[in-house]
C-alpha cells in the first residue's frame, strides 16, 4: 500500500491547469503545419499561419493561447493500492484549480448557479471524473474546455434501427449546425453507447486521444476517416473562411449499451483542444 498526500495532487492540478493553457500539444501543432501545406486559399493559409504563430507566442511568453481558458475538466485514475492522506481528494483538486487559475493569470469563467450567474472568482468547481484502476499510481489529466466549442456539442438517443447511418447523419448534422462557432479547425469527439451520461463522458474522453493515433478497430478507423473526409468537404474551413480543413480529426469511442438503445454524443473541440497529464 502506497501513501500519497493530497497536497501533491493539488500541486499537480495547479501546474497542469497552467501548462494546458500555455502549451499546445505537438500533435495539434503538427496538424496545423500539415493543413497549411494542404490549403490553397490565401485566407485559409493565413489562419493556419496565425494559429501556429499564436501557439508559439503562448509557449514562449508563457501566456494563455486563448482568452477562454475553459472550465476545468479533470480525469483522475487512482490505483486501488494507493492510500490518499491529508484531506479530501475533491477539495485538493478544486484548490489546485483555483491556485492554477490565479497563478497562471487564467480567466475565471465559472458561475456558481446557472440562473443567478454569479462568478465563483476562482474557476471552481471543476468537473471531476474519477476511476479506480489497478496499481499504486495516480494519473491526472486536465482538459480545460472552452464553451465556444462546448456549446456546439450535442447528444441524441437514437434507436438501434437507426444504425451506423443514423450515427453518421447525427454527427454531420451537429458539425453543420456548429458552422464557424466552435473556432475551426475542430476536433470531433464522438461517443456511442452506454447511457445518456456515459455517452457524453466518452465523447469528451475521445478528445484526449492523440491526433496521430490510429484506431485499432478497423470499422471505427474507417468510419472516422470517412466522416473526416465528409466534414472537410463542407468547406466551413479554418475560422469559417472556407477551405479544405474544417476538422483536424474525428475520434470515436464506444461502450456497451442496452438492447433498446443507441446513444450518441458529439463533443466538439476547438482548434485549441487542450489537455495535459501527469502520473504521480
Amino acid at each position: 500500500m502506497r501513501e500519497l498526500n493530497v497536497i501533491e495532487i493539488k500541486k499537480a492540478v495547479s501546474r497542469l491547469c497552467i501548462d494546458a493553457n500555455y502549451f499546445l500539444s505537438d500533435d495539434i501543432k503538427n496538424a496545423f503545419k500539415n493543413a497549411l501545406d494542404v490549403e490553397e486559399d490565401f485566407l485559409s493559409k493565413d489562419v493556419f499561419e496565425k494559429l501556429i504563430e499564436n501557439a508559439e507566442i503562448a509557449q514562449n511568453e508563457k501566456v494563455p493561447m486563448c482568452q477562454d481558458t475553459g472550465m476545468a475538466v479533470v480525469f483522475i485514475e487512482i490505483g486501488q493500492d494507493v492510500h490518499l492522506t491529508g484531506g479530501s481528494l475533491y477539495n485538493a483538486i478544486n484548490e489546485g484549480v483555483a491556485d492554477g487559475y490565479e497563478r497562471g493569470y487564467l480567466r475565471k469563467s465559472v458561475v456558481e448557479n446557472p440562473f443567478t450567474r454569479i462568478n465563483t472568482k476562482n474557476n471552481t468547481p471543476a468537473i471531476i471524473h474519477t476511476k479506480i484502476v489497478d496499481g499504486e499510481n495516480v494519473k491526472i489529466t486536465i482538459a480545460p474546455k472552452g464553451f465556444g466549442s462546448e456549446n456546439m456539442s450535442a447528444l441524441k438517443m437514437l434507436k438501434p434501427s437507426d444504425g451506423i447511418s443514423g450515427v453518421k447523419d447525427f454527427i454531420m448534422e451537429t458539425v453543420k449546425n456548429a458552422g464557424a462557432n466552435p473556432c475551426p479547425p475542430i476536433i470531433v469527439g464522438v461517443g456511442v453507447g452506454g447511457t445518456m451520461e456515459k455517452v457524453a463522458q466518452i465523447a469528451k474522453e475521445a478528445l484526449l486521444i492523440p491526433l496521430d493515433f490510429k484506431n485499432e478497430d478497423d470499422f471505427l478507423r474507417e468510419t472516422e476517416e470517412e466522416l473526416l473526409e465528409k466534414i472537410n468537404a463542407l468547406k466551413i474551413g479554418p475560422a469559417g473562411f472556407g477551405g479544405k480543413t474544417t476538422a483536424l480529426s474525428v475520434k470515436i469511442k464506444t461502450f456497451p449499451t442496452h438492447i433498446a438503445g443507441l446513444p450518441v454524443a458529439v463533443n466538439i473541440g476547438c482548434h485549441a483542444t487542450r489537455h495535459k497529464e501527469v502520473v504521480l
